[in-house]
């Protein structure tokens, strides 16, 4: 069953539910989040009895927001302890220990960031919430002399985006401090069946303007990166769940490998694929691989096959964070229009509500390769160019 949530379902993923019939939890969505007449509704009674009756019921959630519903709801389950695992950092690196036994990680309470010793720590280091989402209050310091500075943008974050989302996806009581991993950043979309064995349905890499950007702008996948990746993520994974034990479980797990082939995990989001609707929709345009259904039937990609009919093409996912640093109730509209004519091949939009989110939406895109013009250009764009505002004259 399903669980759907703010901030956004994308028509995909409804006209995934509608065609399947996936029973829908009624959990009385607001209409301009998706049309409930043709989804299949069950009441939240009836969940938590189907969830009582068999433990290993598979359920799917868009969003990290429903993990409220999941810890009211279904505390007898094994969810809910799976789930704190995976979202507080600072638990789960203590899970995996033994895997990275030189890693240095600490957690420290948000009230005591300003007592932190930072002379006892190496850098260059992240610092991050414990449970967080989206890139939102992470920070990369690269010398000591920037820790004030840090100390202070991290203050004033929390204090706005303490008000978007939920204390179960963002709660900025912990923070995280790890050491910097180097090397290349993914990004995975998998579940781990009945028997715990990971089945992965799309690997992207996480591309970066610089290596001080820590932003979630832009991610790719193609034939390429698969092929080069698969097999050993998957060995990867399977050793994670070793130590989580984790079965029937959606994950979106993001990574680094080091240069001598190390994979590091940085997190692993629970019950759901790439945020926003993101990735599993990408995976459908990239790879004819529906992501919502491959996880509900219990299927694996025949990856061998997928791969020998997929092109040489790279698709993108274009974040579109507020990064103008204007304020999204002072601006007075974003020129999607115009933003689409910066690309030769758009394959979607996705528009936000930047009054409500620091967001302005989603775009898919296909292009040649992975430093193509338009691709370098809005990997290292401010967005001012596409807002207009009282504050910023277009």
């Amino acid at each position: 069953m399903v669980l759907l949530d703010k901030p956004f379902v994308s028509d995909f993923l409804q006209k995934t539910l509608e065609k399947n019939s996936y029973p829908v939890i009624d959990t009385h969505l607001p209409v301009d989040l998706v049309s409930t007449q043709s989804l299949k509704l069950i009441s939240e009674k009836k969940a938590v009895l189907m969830k009582k009756q068999d433990d290993d019921l598979l359920i799917y959630s868009n969003s990290e927001n429903s993990i409220a519903w999941i810890e009211k709801n279904l505390p007898f389950s094994s969810l809910p302890e799976k789930i704190r695992l995976f979202k507080n950092k600072v638990a789960f690196r203590e899970r995996i220990r033994d895997m990275y036994p030189d890693y240095f990680f600490k957690g420290v309470p948000f009230k005591e960031l300003g007592n932190l010793n930072i002379n006892e720590i190496p850098v260059p280091f992240i610092i991050k919430p414990a449970v967080g989402f989206f890139s939102m209050g992470v920070y990369k310091v690269e010398h000591r002399h920037e820790w004030p500075a840090t100390l202070k943008n991290i203050r004033d974050e929390v204090n706005r985006n303490s008000l978007f989302y939920p204390k179960e996806v963002i709660n900025t009581t912990d923070f995280i401090i790890e050491e910097t991993i180097q090397g290349e950043e993914f990004a995975i979309d998998c579940y781990f069946d009945k028997d715990g064995k990971p089945v992965i349905l799309n690997i992207m890499q996480h591309v970066f303007s610089s290596g001080k950007d820590v932003s979630d702008r832009l991610y790719f996948t193609s034939k390429k990166i698969i092929l080069k990746n698969r097999k050993k993520m998957e060995a990867f994974l399977t050793e994670i769940n070793h130590r989580t034990q984790v079965k029937n479980f959606p994950s979106h797990v993001e990574v680094r490998i080091t240069g001598d082939g190390t994979i590091i995990p940085i997190e692993v989001n629970p019950m759901r694929f790439g945020g926003w609707c993101s990735s599993p929709d990408m995976a459908w345009y990239a790879f004819s691989i529906n992501e919502y259904e491959y996880f509900f039937n219990r299927r694996t990609p025949d990856w061998d096959a997928i791969l020998d009919k997929a092109d040489d093409k790279v698709y993108a996912i274009v974040i579109l964070a507020n990064s103008t640093g204007i304020d999204g109730k002072d601006i007075a509209a974003f020129d999607y229009d115009k933003l689409l004519a910066d690309f030769q091949r758009p394959l979607d939009i996705r528009k936000a509500n930047y009054k409500e989110y620091p967001l302005f939406g989603l775009l898919c895109c296909e292009t040649d390769n992975e430093k193509s013009p338009e691709i370098s250009r809005i990997l290292r764009s401010d967005l001012r160019t596409y807002v207009k505002s009282r504050l910023l004259r277009n």
